[in-house]
């Protein structure tokens, strides 16, 4: 079914994807699509913060160092310095919509906001919301959307591939609706804003994360992916194998948590002498390795020495939440393992989020802009989504000469249905292979194991959909195997250790002058 055409379409409706259609929606018209369920997407449930430098005590060039040490020597050097540069204005930008920052009436930093710190910095610059920053962006930007007359929200399509036309340029995407009915919007300039590939594995932090179906989606017409294999895991998501998974925020340990093993004994200071503070990559593997010599299944995570009135002060939806699981972290240390977390890999951008396909633009967690190279430094996530939709948004705001928009027919499908069961039971087997063989620390052997097992499973799936009918359980269980597959394929191919990619068949720092690995789509 053809639509008339658009001018911007927006796919994923984030902090990227929002901040991105109200900076561009005053000079053309922006159609947004977003999930209908708040739930869904990474963005809301970010806990920590924002950083930036905004105190006087800290300065631009700290920001950048910390950043470049975490990013374990993979960092582009350039879009580093463009992000913090770019990063104060961006919270000016977010004040002046309304995002309610929580206020430190004393401003000890020499700022009028509360500043936390997170692992790898060595500043208080992460400005927040209490716990709960994500939400409050996000809901601050999403009334915005809403009232804003050039910004037409879709939330009853889900794109599933990318239209190009004969020049191989993008020119909009094809939607399935409820009913699975296809849905051509063809647009002069597209936008991913989809988020990361966390969904790729079985523990998360958050309930309904994204298997990098934007990624995919951008490959498959000629898009570069870069550095897949650094998937960042967070290294305190709540231990509750019976409920859905929780975020305990980096800023707990930032304000004085310690990580214990379950015998009650910190563990951290004999591994990096920033000991709870160290960088992520080095708090998830002492934690994987801590729990593997204890033959347990979790550590736990202690702050009741803060006292009370702090906890509830600075941690008031962690504490209510825990809570409702029948944890009182004022009097109980909270039970922490890591889970996937963040894609330091994407959909190759410059510092506009063009991709080398005309016509398509990508933001957010779906992108790598070279920021976080081998390992994202805490806070720097939500930043990068606004300085680069801004960024984005300013280079398109004069739309370049209208082109023909004249998309490629897709690809025919059957009218079979499809067992969803099945489906479903494939994409399972996707999480237990890379969470088993791809994750915190991965083997040559596994990767082999896991080589062999994905191809398998590809097999299986081109079996069960042959003649089957469109629908976007199958596009996302295609899609999720096609980036498990490219993820390994970069695992194998980095034949060193380095940042969240930490292979002991490999020797650490191997390559001094380390490269992205990349992933492009043969001809």
């Amino acid at each position: 079914m053809a639509n008339a055409p658009l001018d911007v379409l927006i796919i994923g409706g984030g902090v990227a994807g929002l901040a991105m259609a109200l900076e561009i929606a005053d000079r053309r018209p922006v159609t947004l699509l977003r999930p209908g369920v708040e739930a869904q997407g990474a963005s809301r449930w970010a806990q920590g913060g924002i950083a930036a430098v905004l105190s006087p005590q800290d300065d631009i060039e700290a920001h950048i160092q910390d950043t470049l040490i975490a990013g374990d020597g993979l960092c582009d050097e350039a879009a580093v310095r463009f992000t913090v540069e770019n990063g104060p204005d961006a919270i000016a930008w977010l004040l002046s919509l309304g995002v309610p920052f929580t206020p430190d009436p004393e401003a000890a930093s020499g700022y009028p906001y509360h500043l936390t710190r997170e692992g790898g910095h060595n500043a208080r610059r992460i400005i927040h919301a209490d716990d709960a920053t994500g939400r409050a962006v996000t809901d601050t930007l999403l009334a915005r959307v809403r009232a804003h007359p050039q910004i037409t929200l879709r939330d009853d399509l889900i794109a599933v591939e990318l239209l190009t036309d004969d020049l191989g340029a993008c020119c909009g995407a094809r939607c399935l609706d409820a009913h699975q009915r296809p849905h051509d919007l063809v647009a002069q300039d597209t936008v991913l804003a989809t988020g990361g590939a966390s969904g790729l594995y079985l523990h998360t932090t958050s309930p309904a994360p994204a298997s990098g179906e934007g990624m995919v989606m951008a490959w498959e017409i000629g898009a570069e992916l870069m550095n897949l294999e650094f998937q960042q895991f967070h290294p305190t998501c709540l231990f509750d194998p019976q409920g859905p998974p929780f975020l305990v925020s980096e800023a707990v340990r930032g304000e004085g948590g310690l990580l214990l093993n379950v015998r009650g004994e910190r563990f951290m200071p004999a591994i990096d002498e920033r000991a709870e503070l160290a960088p992520r990559d080095v708090v998830a593997r002492a934690i994987d390795a801590e729990m593997q010599r204890t033959s347990s299944d979790h550590v736990l995570l202690d702050i009741r020495h803060l006292g009370d009135a702090a906890i509830r002060h600075h941690f008031p939806t962690i504490h209510a939440h825990c809570l409702t699981r029948g944890l009182d972290i004022t009097t109980q240390a909270i039970p922490v393992v890591p889970a996937a977390h963040y894609s330091c890999g994407g959909v190759a951008t410059d510092h506009r989020g063009a991709t080398r396909v005309a016509g398509l633009y990508a933001i957010g967690e779906v992108a790598c802009t070279g920021l976080h190279g081998a390992n994202r430094m805490a806070s720097n996530s939500l930043l990068e989504c606004l300085v680069y939709a801004r960024s984005a948004a300013r280079h398109l705001s004069e739309p370049a000469p209208g082109r023909t928009l004249t998309p490629r027919p897709s690809a025919t499908t059957g009218d079979r249905q499809v067992s969803s069961e099945k489906l479903a039971s494939l994409r399972q087997r996707v999480r237990q292979i890379m969470s088993a063989r791809v994750a915190i620390v991965r083997q040559d052997e596994g990767l082999a194991e896991a080589r062999t097992t994905l191809e398998q499973l590809e097999s299986e799936f081109h079996d069960l959909t042959r003649g089957g009918a469109a629908s976007v359980e199958l596009h996302a269980c295609r899609q999720a195997l096609t980036l498990a597959s490219l993820t390994v394929a970069s695992a194998c191919t980095r034949r060193e250790s380095r940042g969240l990619h930490y292979n002991p068949d490999c020797a650490r720092h191997a390559d001094r002058t380390p490269q992205p690995s990349r992933q492009i789509k043969p001809a």
